[in-house]
């Protein structure tokens, strides 16, 4: 009979019978010795290894055309919607913000979502949500901007990386949107023309 076991906190382990004891009888692991009511059974099994994921990603994205659509009053309920929205498909929102013409994510993404993904569910959602939201953006045509920028941190940047985005306000009274996009790309190595930031 080929039954489940579980103990501590370890993976699945496979075996042949309902184990009241398990021995290790080698030292890789493989061949166990097995016991059922004091007799023993000899049966191989299978740990599965878990999987294990940190991919931290310093996301933004722009309005359609840079237009200035984010008002104060907007973004104080934009940033807590998109943090739903990342919630809701098992993303970890450390920090969000921006200004006026774009939105800064810090997201810690599961092993199941890849970038573009993450990124089409935020904008999709969000941009659905603030059209229904706020009829005044609906009738100017909101949208947003169809690229977008991520770039991979580690664990050490995370806070330099959550004081500079909620910074943003700041920030962008020295320097645009196009020209703080041009230094994350030199900065990441992203080879880029004048035309792709349009």
């Amino acid at each position: 009979m080929r039954t489940e076991y579980g103990f501590e906190n370890s993976p699945a382990i496979y075996g042949w019978a309902i184990v009241r004891a398990i021995k290790i009888k080698s030292r890789q692991g493989r061949k166990k010795l097995l016991f059922e009511n004091g007799q023993a059974i000899y049966g191989w099994v299978r740990k599965k290894m878990h999987s294990f994921n940190s991919c931290l990603v310093h996301c933004v994205f722009s309005t359609k055309e840079r237009r200035p659509w984010l008002t104060p009053a907007i973004r104080e309920r934009l940033w807590p919607h998109l943090g739903g929205i990342a919630r809701e498909n098992s993303m970890k929102a450390l920090a969000i913000g921006g200004a006026a013409d774009h939105a800064h994510l810090l997201l810690s993404l599961p092993a199941t979502l890849s970038i573009s993904k993450a990124m089409q569910l935020l904008k999709g959602n969000s941009s659905k949500w603030l059209r229904e939201t706020f009829p005044e953006l609906r009738l100017q045509g909101f949208a947003w901007q169809e690229g977008f920028g991520a770039f991979s941190i580690g664990l050490s940047g995370v806070e330099e990386t959550n004081r500079y985005i909620q910074s943003q306000e700041e920030h962008h009274r020295k320097r645009s949107f196009r020209e703080e996009l041009e230094v994350f790309l030199k900065k990441h190595g992203c080879a880029h023309t004048a035309e792709m930031l349009d």
